[in-house]
């Protein structure tokens, strides 16, 4: 009997470990955040979204359904380790569950980037940035409103007037915090891309 075997390409094994290992980081750096009573740095949740978004999305697509996972039970940790019922707190509302379209929002945005990435071009920050903020925007509508609309912890009556304040009294803090940790992951891309051989690393986990 003939018997082939197949032998994948090695280049392959060692882009798709990386995928693993950007995954790693990025579960762990959620983890280390998200934890917001107790740790000094700020929530990098949305960030982590957008940069899975774009290195993720081809090759490991349930690392948004994992990534949503562990930022749920990261907020269940937290919540009844205060002592309080998880279903109780004032964040769990049916505007809660809005995370989910908020979060693939900033996981698309990534994608899209990745999409029409091309290497480090002179247009590649431009487009990185344009494709960051639109995203940070949506994710920003969607958790903003939902709250705002959904939650019984606003107190009536509700206004469109009152929701435009609370747009604009949050957005600049999220997109400050947001912001550093995208500029540090761009950073790091870069430094990645411009040491590596000619087919890059960086170049190989954004392969269509």
């Amino acid at each position: 009997m003939n018997m082939s075997i197949s032998h994948a390409n090695p280049q392959e094994h060692s882009s798709l470990g990386l995928r693993y290992a950007i995954l790693a980081v990025l579960v762990l750096v959620m983890a280390c955040t998200r934890i917001n009573h107790f740790a000094p740095l700020p929530d990098a949740s949305w960030a982590v979204f957008f940069v899975a978004g774009f290195y993720l999305r081809r090759s490991l697509p349930w690392a948004f359904a994992l990534l949503m996972a562990e930022a749920v039970l990261i907020d269940y940790a937290v919540i009844t380790g205060q002592g309080m019922s998880f279903w109780d707190h004032y964040c769990v509302s049916a505007a809660y569950w809005f995370l989910v379209p908020a979060y693939l929002a900033m996981w698309y945005g990534g994608a899209f980037l990745a999409a029409h990435y091309h290497g480090l071009e002179a247009r590649a920050l431009g487009l990185a940035c344009a494709s960051f903020l639109v995203a940070l925007a949506l994710c920003y509508l969607v958790s903003n409103g939902s709250f705002y609309w959904l939650s019984a912890s606003v107190p009536a009556p509700r206004s469109m007037s009152g929701w435009m304040k609370n747009l604009g009294d949050w957005f600049l803090p999220y997109l400050r915090s947001q912001g550093a940790y995208f500029g540090v992951a761009v950073t790091l891309h870069a430094l990645a891309a411009g040491f590596a051989k000619p087919q890059s690393i960086a170049a190989q986990v954004t392969q269509r």
